[in-house]
Parts: structure tokens; sequence; C-alpha cells
């Protein structure tokens, strides 16, 4: 199934201010490496996103004075969570985690290296409007159908998983090879997204 020339394996935001001890650590994050080595390895096409952001992005707390880390602003595309510091472009934390194993990777599709808009999603900015070429590169490879893996499964999976929907790819989502940050309830409400979009949950166990 996975071998399949429609199907493509995205592997979304593994990089080191997503681990434990990172600027923007996600609980557990670590533990999905090992993961998304193995089930890698059970797909022929691979592609990886890379949270690349320039000094004093917009997202960032630190560009805001008087604000807080996780406080929420109004910002011309809509509100904005403000995060730390993190994934700033060419330092180790936006560097992938040292134990990412996926030679065979094909593509890696860098966002939010806008300076004023962030971007979860690997398919456009927060703008919903400012496109980043994945969708681009997967309709000219001829893909249909995307399983998608990383960090962190409430802002950056799903943002990518339900857009890949609307534009209308068929998606999986390997739930244990994915770790949350979950804000006030953002992965209920992100699980509850993806299940009315159609977006499938499986377990790393059931791909073979």
């Amino acid at each position: 199934m996975t071998r399949q020339s429609d199907t493509l394996l995205l592997i979304v935001d593994a990089q080191n201010d997503f681990m434990p001890g990172g600027a923007l650590g996600v609980p557990g994050g670590a533990e999905i490496v090992p993961v998304l080595n193995r089930v890698a390895r059970l797909f022929a096409h691979v592609a990886l996103t890379q949270d690349w952001h320039p000094p004093g992005h917009a997202s960032f707390a630190s560009s805001h004075p008087g604000r807080n880390t996780f406080d929420t602003i109004p910002l011309p595309y809509g509100p904005q969570t403000l995060w730390p510091d993190h994934c700033v472009q060419d330092t180790h934390g936006a560097a992938f985690h040292a134990a990412l194993d996926v030679p065979h990777a094909e593509f890696i599709a860098r966002k939010g290296h806008h300076r004023g808009i962030d971007s979860y999603s690997a398919f456009f900015a927060a703008d919903r409007a400012t496109p980043t070429g994945l969708n681009g590169y997967l309709r000219e490879r001829g893909f249909s159908r995307l399983v998608i893996a990383g960090l962190a499964t409430d802002f950056c999976v799903a943002w990518s998983a339900l857009d890949a929907r609307r534009l209308g790819f068929e998606v999986d989502v390997i739930e244990d090879a994915c770790r949350a940050i979950d804000l006030d309830g953002s992965l209920a409400a992100a699980w509850r997204d993806m299940n009315e979009a159609g977006v499938k949950r499986i377990a790393s166990a059931a791909i073979g």
C-alpha cells in the first residue's frame, strides 16, 4: 500500500526547537523520531516541512513589547498566538533532529519565512492565501494521498491535514507518530476538525 506512486509521507517540523529542551518543546516530541524513521522506510516517497523564521518574526512574543508568550493578538490575517523565538533561520533550533534518518526524502517545504505572517500549514501561510509551493509540487508529481506525522498534532499537523483535505487530497494522520502542545483544549479541537474534514486517524502499526 505505502509503495503506491500516488502516496507521500509528509513529516512535519521534526526540528530541534520543537523537541523537549528546545525553544518551543512539545512534550514527548523526541519520542516520535524512532517512529518516523521506521515508518519512513515503508514509503517510497517522503517530504519534510521545516519552520524557517527570520529574526523578529511577527509570531514571536519578543517582537511585541508588553506582550507575553502564548498571548493572542490581532494581526491583519486574524488572531495570532505569540510564541517564544523558535526555528530562527540557520540556527541549531531550526535544524532537523540529529536522529531523524530519512535520507530518501525528496522535498523540503520551508514555511514561516515571511516576516509578517505565521505559517502552521505546510500548504499556506496563516492568511490562508500565501502558498508554500507544496501543493504545486504534489500535483506535478501526481500524488493524491498524504500520510502525515510530526509536530505538533494540534497546530502544524492539523492545519496541514485540513488544508490538504480542502485541496482534495486523501489524508491519514499517524496518531502515535505525532505529539501535541494542547493549549486550552487545542488537541481535542484539532481532532474534531480533522475528523469532520474526513482525515483518517491511523496507527503506525497498521502501515505495511
